[in-house]
């Protein structure tokens, strides 16, 4: 007879995502389980990610799965993650899943993981770390938003964040970032008389103001809650950098508050902001190729995480890189950015070795997949960037609260240097 964990069947369909844009969900069937993932989109890509889908699209990714993927695993056991993934690579045959694409790559892989869980009636996380897992990630929320999440008028800087790193547990520290969220809001109303409750991407507000004002109101808002909750809550920004870089210039253009700063002036300004206003982590604040800026920034700022994420794009080379050079103290990990859970835990491990800060991160074109929660458990990310509210979002930061009661008394916070 054969193991609940040998793979029947591989399907692929075209669904829609958060944005309402086209994407692949897949589904792996088991003899015992059952696995059902759909692939994320970002706005801001960096230019070293996995390619998303082959020439052709969606459409072309689909047959890729039926025609040429499927065969080859069907039968294989659902437990051999790793070189399940390595055949991916090497049905792929190129270094970026040009020709089936990386979000192709990325919904099978976690298929197969969920599939081979159901099959064992365990959850994700258990299956992918085992039993004696026990931490959860702080939640990193976005509540003000602009640059390319964003319309016109809108901040240039693209996402304003609120992060809890003192909560007791992650049911609180999430209730922390609703709040903060609401109260955004109404600091919002009292300084943008126009504000009609507009929303970004990711379900942060969208005012019309410049960059300090937003931040300001971010600051303000995680003070009053970190006063309301007695836990202690801090401001952060992902800048996304690389989309207001002037390659030419080689300046960054905030538009929206008419300034231009060479790359000396912007480590300058990130310097100013962190002190300013305590922030705690700022991602992306220089362009993607700018590792000796990152290394530069890393040195000047105390107190702060400094995360790559188009610096990075979750991939081992690029990291190394950074590591050599100290630049940067944490790395975004999107796992479609390099195709596979494989290669995205190989750059975990190689961040963890470094002392290098995880954060498992969604996408701004998201499914209601939790997929993101167990990853995170499971590669022990410290912090999760998952956003606040919205179903796409929501759906995460719940199931991470279910993870929570289901570790029981084992459950802790992950342990958060700064």
């Amino acid at each position: 007879m054969s193991a609940p964990t040998v793979i029947e069947d591989v399907r692929a369909r075209k669904i829609f995502n958060s944005r309402g844009e086209e994407t692949i969900e897949v589904d792996v069937i088991t003899l015992g389980g059952f696995g059902r993932v759909s692939a994320p989109t970002g706005a801001s890509k960096g230019k070293s990610e996995a390619i998303p889908y082959p020439q052709g699209g969606v459409e072309q990714a689909i047959r890729e799965v039926e025609e040429v993927v499927a065969p080859e695993i069907i039968g294989m056991n659902s437990d051999e993650q790793q070189t399940i993934d390595n055949l991916l690579h090497d049905i792929d045959g190129t270094s970026n899943f040009k020709n089936i694409g990386g979000n192709t790559a990325y919904a099978i892989s976690i298929a197969v993981a969920e599939a081979s869980a159901a099959s064992r009636g365990i959850p994700l996380f258990q299956q992918l770390a085992g039993s004696f897992v026990s931490e959860l990630p702080h939640p990193l929320g976005n509540v003000l938003g602009g640059g390319k999440h964003a319309g016109k008028n809108a901040p240039d800087i693209q996402e304003f964040l609120a992060l809890p790193v003192k909560a007791a547990s992650f049911a609180e520290a999430a209730e922390a970032n609703v709040k903060v969220h609401k109260t955004v809001r109404g600091l919002i109303e009292k300084t943008d008389t126009g504000f009609t409750g507009g929303r970004g991407d990711e379900g942060a507000w969208v005012p019309n103001l410049g960059n300090e004002e937003a931040l300001s109101i971010v600051s303000k808002a995680c003070e009053t809650v970190s006063d309301e909750l007695g836990i202690e809550v801090r401001a952060s920004l992902d800048l996304a950098a690389s989309s207001f870089w002037d390659l030419k210039k080689k300046k960054y253009i905030y538009r929206r508050d008419k300034i231009e700063r060479d790359s000396g002036e912007q480590i300058d300004f990130i310097v100013t902001m962190t002190k300013k206003y305590r922030l705690v982590y700022v991602e992306d604040p220089l362009h993607e190729d700018d590792f000796d800026g990152f290394a530069e920034l890393t040195k000047k700022v105390t107190g702060c995480l400094i995360c790559g994420d188009d610096l990075f794009t979750t991939n081992k080379e690029r990291l190394m890189r950074g590591i050599e050079l100290g630049a940067a103290n944490a790395v975004i990990i999107k796992p479609n950015q390099i195709g596979t859970l494989t290669d995205a835990y190989e750059s975990v491990k190689m961040a963890k070795r470094a002392h290098y800060v995880p954060v498992a991160s969604h996408r701004s074109g998201e499914g209601c997949d939790v997929h993101l929660a167990h990853i995170a458990v499971a590669f022990g990310c410290p912090i999760i960037k998952t956003g606040v509210i919205g179903g796409e979002r929501i759906a995460k930061i719940n199931e991470l609260i279910r993870i929570e009661e289901a570790l029981g008394n084992r459950a802790k916070m992950a342990f958060l240097k700064i």
